[in-house]
């Protein structure tokens, strides 16, 4: 025989309910713009400080406890992304960047891209396009850092079909 729920189940399901969904339901379309472009500007700002081996611009984008999945798969913390600059065993010559969109969930951004690199990994070339999700975490100061990234190489024939193919629209 089944027993009735009890009255704490149903007030603990309804806060879950409101804390999953209503700070994407809840925030303003202007603020959402603002903290799109606000994510798209910190995109450009990690783009700049890559090409130009800025290890502080860098400093300052990346959150304490970032993980970094890197274009040769291996994992990185901030401390260790840095150190790769510094001694310049990760260098990006050039990043072109494409198809970058930005999603937000509540004070967490998440943006996906196509880019084309170019430069050295441990001395060895590597060039390619490849995926990437960067996350970016909204801290209690207003400051976004990035928490997150992880790339995927595209072989290059599916490169060329990727460019061709039409992007999913995104449901309103």
């Amino acid at each position: 025989m089944l027993r009735p729920l009890p009255k704490r189940f149903f007030s603990f399901v309804v806060l879950a309910l409101l804390v999953c969904v209503l700070p994407a339901v809840a925030m303003p379309r202007q603020v959402r713009r603002d903290y799109k472009q606000q994510v798209e500007a910190l995109e450009e700002q990690w783009r700049a400080a890559s090409l130009a081996n800025d290890v502080n611009g860098m400093a300052r984008l990346l959150s304490d406890d970032y993980i970094g999945i890197s274009l040769s798969g291996n994992i990185y913390t901030k401390a260790q992304q840095l150190e790769r600059m510094r001694t310049r065993k990760m260098v990006l010559t050039r990043i072109q960047v494409d198809e970058l969109k930005v999603k937000l969930i509540g004070s967490i951004a998440i943006v996906t891209s196509r880019a084309d690199f170019e430069g050295s990994n441990d001395g060895l070339p590597v060039s390619g396009t490849f995926r990437y999700t960067r996350v970016y975490k909204l801290l209690p100061n207003g400051e976004w850092k990035i928490t997150t990234f992880e790339a995927t190489r595209l072989p290059p024939k599916h490169a060329e079909l990727d460019a061709m193919a039409p992007l999913p629209q995104p449901v309103h």
